[in-house]
């Protein structure tokens, strides 16, 4: 009888910061294709529920953890003894995280990925430009998309989109990342896929919020399509290609977080269309809806680039300004009328 031979495991030992959802099954899939992964959390008790249980019940239940991956709460052991760096922590936080990875000897020979959707409050900078600002001229990528953590996790095709200014360091990452299942496109614009990935959480919201009031499909696309038009022209304006708001980490995306009944931000909204305060919604979440920082992100970003971007400054003024919804879609459908190009 022949021996069954061992796999050997891939070159690369991957670094995933950040114990959430969606750090969890990128974890899953790379320790399926064979790579060394190391999973850090935050919280020194939580990653030892995870190493015990193998299974991540508040961020991603009912899916097991692989017995090969590796959880990790020590920050510079896991940058030290790892070649690639995911940054998969909530945008409010990758600040503080990235700042103790410059004290980390070695890092700039490290390539990071970001996979982190946000807009910094009090900068307005992107992820990346943080991590640039902090790290300085180190090899990043970023990956965003249509990528519900759930439906990846149970194998359900998917695809999504690694950019960077580096073709050597996007095409890496694309063999790296993509399965039968999981499909990977590259792109050279890192601004378009980065304001993609954040701003169609805040269209989410009010798309929830046509559910919570019960409006129909008609509302919904016309929510989608005017909602894509109003995130192409501020990524224009900050140097975005506006072919890549139609493809995968803009359209696609924007699809995805309106209708999935995972997507956080479009719950938010939901609630908020039922009658329920933000902050009793906030309350009993257990993952952070990114679309409530980046509305103030966005409204604050259209003034500064002095774009027009009415569904996002009414749901700026229901979230941060008290407005009832329903003076927000009065004042949002009786509007100047325009041309559907301006």
């Amino acid at each position: 009888m022949k021996k069954k031979m061992r796999m050997l495991p891939n070159k690369y030992k991957i670094a995933i910061l950040g114990d959430g959802g969606w750090g969890t099954t990128l974890a899953i899939i790379l320790a399926e294709k064979n790579y060394s992964v190391t999973l850090w959390g935050a919280f020194p008790e939580y990653i030892k529920t995870l190493q015990q249980k193998r299974i991540n019940s508040k961020f991603l239940p009912g899916i097991k953890i692989p017995s090969s991956v590796s959880f990790s709460a020590d920050l510079n052991q896991t940058i030290i003894c790892n070649d690639i760096v995911v940054i998969a922590v909530p945008s409010q936080y990758l600040r503080d995280v990235v700042r103790k990875i410059k004290n980390i000897p070695g890092y700039k020979n490290k390539i990071f990925l970001s996979v982190t959707k946000g807009i910094e409050l009090k900068t307005l900078k992107r992820m990346s430009e943080v991590i640039r600002e902090l790290l300085g001229n180190i090899k990043l990528a970023v990956l965003s998309g249509p990528t519900i953590a759930h439906e990846i996790a149970v194998k359900n095709p998917a695809t999504a989109v690694i950019a960077s200014g580096d073709r050597k360091i996007r095409k890496t990452l694309q063999h790296i990342f993509m399965t039968e299942r999981f499909r990977i496109y590259t792109n050279s614009d890192i601004i378009g896929v980065e304001l993609g990935g954040s701003l169609k959480n805040i269209i989410a919201i009010a798309s929830g919020i046509c559910d919570g009031l019960g409006f129909g499909t008609n509302a919904k696309a016309a929510l989608l399509s005017r909602g894509l038009a109003e995130i192409s022209r501020l990524g224009k304006a900050m140097g975005a290609k506006k072919e890549t708001f139609s493809g995968i980490s803009g359209l696609g995306d924007l699809v995805t977080t309106c209708v999935s009944s995972y997507s956080r931000n479009r719950y938010v909204g939901e609630q908020i269309g039922k009658g329920k305060t933000l902050e009793r919604i906030q309350s009993h979440m257990q993952m952070i809806a990114e679309g409530v920082p980046t509305t103030k992100s966005a409204y604050n970003l259209s003034k500064k680039y002095n774009v027009r971007m009415p569904i996002t400054s009414e749901v700026y003024a229901v979230l941060y300004k008290n407005k009832p919804v329903a003076k927000a879609v009065k004042d949002l459908m009786t509007r100047d009328k325009k041309e559907e190009t301006d």
